[in-house]
């Protein structure tokens, strides 16, 4: 076997562990790669052509056989089967020529024998074609011996090159060292610069991977694999470019990972609006940001998308206003219900006197004036929707009881049989309720500011956090400020 053959079946098993090797971190492939490179470059400039199978078959076939221009196709044949016999690598061989076509018989053990018979007939002077029924006998034990052998060269070329090995696991070593070391510096560095605990880590990695580089780099050229040095080195920027459009998504998602945590919009436990999900902040990790909603779900959305959508934060001011619209009729004074409703606004403990609630003449309707209420509350206390219910259920009783008119929508009602028209007798009407009775206490709860299905105003978000077990998705991890 000749030495071309040993190179291709050596960078091959170095392919194969280079594929087993991924299973392990980015140093430790690092390395690997590395060592096996320095292997692959150390075995192949050591290897020498052998004395044996491959300096012989080069040097028979180095150049064509001188054979007499005027001889016959017997000549021809009588060359090439003395050739053969004086080898003793064939059994039996024979050589016949017709109109100098070549026909090669008798057997071999090899592969390479077979081949280097075909390529000195078709080397020799005269010849117009070769036909080479030379048989490769299936010798079990000469199998085997050409393995030992291949094993034997393999193992004397790794004890040539285990000083190179040795070397670049050295080298590597110190070059891992050194990565530590100035990504500790640079953690120290940057541990008051920069907020944000991923982007220190993201910095952290843009000091420590160069020095990586260099060291294979280093390592490359040692071996004398310039060419493959500038290669890895220019590479790089190529695998990033691939990598990222394979991995568009989750690179778009950790870039605004790291843009959210610096920036800060939110912080957990503020209540937000974003994508179209309401609910409380719980955690912010490198794909997604989880919320809880005010049903008791949690949602994650995807970071590239909250990073592009509109944040509503409830929970970044201290005071909050909210709205709500009543509709009076045409016959009712505007002034005056507008008057009830500002006593109604200012009575409320849960409303703001700075700044002044708002009673506005929105529009005119087809059957009543319409009238926009405007009022501010303190959003961490208390909750919209209960103040809302409160509000709406006082303004009622306040207008109703100040004779002003609550009409319905206008509305066409048909009887295709007519209107029936009922007696009632006075027996059965209902008696008059006595002062004092639980008409007036049902009117007294109309008039507070909270009635019992309202509950005590405040802000559900802390309800909602305390009901739920703290288990949110990926709350191991959580880059926002507490």
């Amino acid at each position: 076997m000749d030495c071309s053959l040993s190179r291709r079946r050596l960078g091959s098993g170095v392919r194969g562990a280079g594929r087993h090797g991924r299973i392990f971190g980015i140093a430790q492939r690092v390395a690997l790669i590395a060592v096996w490179l320095v292997a692959c470059a150390t075995l192949a400039s050591a290897q020498t052509p052998p004395a044996g199978l491959g300096e012989q078959a080069d040097t028979a076939v180095s150049k064509p056989v001188e054979v007499d221009p005027t001889a016959d196709d017997q000549a021809i044949a009588g060359r090439i089967q003395r050739i053969l016999r004086s080898t003793n690598w064939f059994r039996n061989p024979a050589v016949s020529v017709r109109d100098g076509v070549v026909f090669l018989e008798g057997g071999t053990d090899t592969q390479d024998h077979r081949r280097w018979a075909g390529t000195l007939a078709q080397n020799t002077e005269g010849t117009v074609a070769v036909v080479n029924r030379i048989e490769v006998d299936a010798n079990l034990g000469s199998t085997f011996g050409l393995a030992g052998n291949e094993f034997v060269t393999i193992y004397r070329h790794a004890v040539q090159a285990w000083p190179w090995l040795l070397l670049a696991a050295v080298i590597l070593l110190v070059t891992w060292g050194l990565a530590r070391l100035v990504g500790l510096f640079a953690r120290m560095f940057f541990a008051r610069r920069v907020p944000s605990s991923l982007l220190q880590s993201v910095v952290v990695a843009a000091f420590s991977i160069p020095i990586y580089l260099l060291g294979i780099y280093f390592v490359l050229q040692v071996a004398g694999l310039t060419r493959l040095a500038l290669t890895v080195l220019g590479g790089t920027g190529l695998i990033g470019i691939i990598v990222g459009f394979a991995f568009r998504d989750i690179a778009e998602n950790f870039l605004a990972s790291i843009l959210l945590s610096v920036r800060n919009p939110f912080s957990t436990g503020d209540l937000i609006e974003v994508a179209g999900n309401t609910g409380i902040v719980q955690n912010l990790n490198v794909r997604t940001t989880v919320l809880l909603t005010l049903a008791g779900n949690y949602v994650q959305i995807p970071n590239a998308i909250v990073f592009k959508s509109t944040i509503v934060n409830f929970s970044s001011t201290a005071s909050r206003r909210a709205t709500f619209a009543v509709g009076i009729g045409y016959d009712s004074p505007t002034t005056k219900a507008q008057a009830l409703i500002a006593g109604v606004l200012a009575q409320h403990p849960a409303v703001l006197d700075t700044p002044e609630p708002l009673v506005l003449v929105e529009e005119l309707g087809e059957a009543s004036v319409n009238l926009r209420i405007y009022y501010w509350f303190a959003s961490a206390t208390y909750s919209p929707a209960k103040i809302n219910s409160a509000l709406l259920r006082l303004t009622k009783e306040a207008l109703q009881k100040g004779g002003i008119e609550l009409p319905d929508p206008a509305r066409e009602v048909v009887f295709p049989k007519g209107i029936p028209i009922l007696r009632r007798d006075a027996a059965s009407a209902p008696a008059a309720q006595p002062e004092g009775s639980d008409g007036e206490a049902e009117a007294e709860q109309e008039r507070r500011p909270v009635s019992y299905g309202e509950g005590n105003l405040s802000n559900e978000t802390r309800e909602v956090s305390e009901q739920s077990d703290g288990k949110a998705p990926e709350s191991s991890e959580n880059l926002l400020k507490k």
